[in-house]
């Protein structure tokens, strides 16, 4: 798993509960899925198709730092399935895991546009 990104859990963040927001980890999670995504196809134009079953394991409150972690689970003609976990980097949990982010991509008519990578091209393009 690598872990790229990094967020501190500010008060803006938090529920009622006074934990952070599912939401907002959400958020961030897609938000890294996209960023990624655009990097590993160079292309600027994805979108997030599908996420699947998100199981939220722990909390992170206020001033908690959390780590997110994608990696590529599978290669599709214009998909690429991503899996993510993000963890407290206080306490040490795991927050949520996720196994299934779908992200397509786009040409510039903003139609799926088969990418040509494949999992070997991941590991030379990531241990260079």
């Amino acid at each position: 798993m690598q872990f790229h990104t990094r967020k501190l859990v500010k008060p803006e963040d938090l529920n009622a509960n006074g934990i952070l927001f599912g939401g907002k980890l959400i958020a961030w999670i897609d938000e890294e899925a996209a960023l990624f995504t655009i990097v590993l196809l160079n292309n600027p134009k994805v979108v997030t198709k599908f996420i699947s079953e998100i199981n939220f394991m722990s909390a992170a409150k206020q001033g908690d730092i959390v780590e997110i972690g994608i990696d590529v689970a599978k290669f599709g003609k214009s998909s690429v399935v991503l899996k993510s976990v993000v963890r407290n980097m206080m306490t040490k949990e795991t927050i949520i895991t996720i196994d299934n982010i779908t992200m397509v991509n786009l040409d510039e008519n903003e139609k799926p546009n088969p990418h040509g990578k494949t999992l070997m091209d991941l590991k030379n393009r990531f241990e260079k």
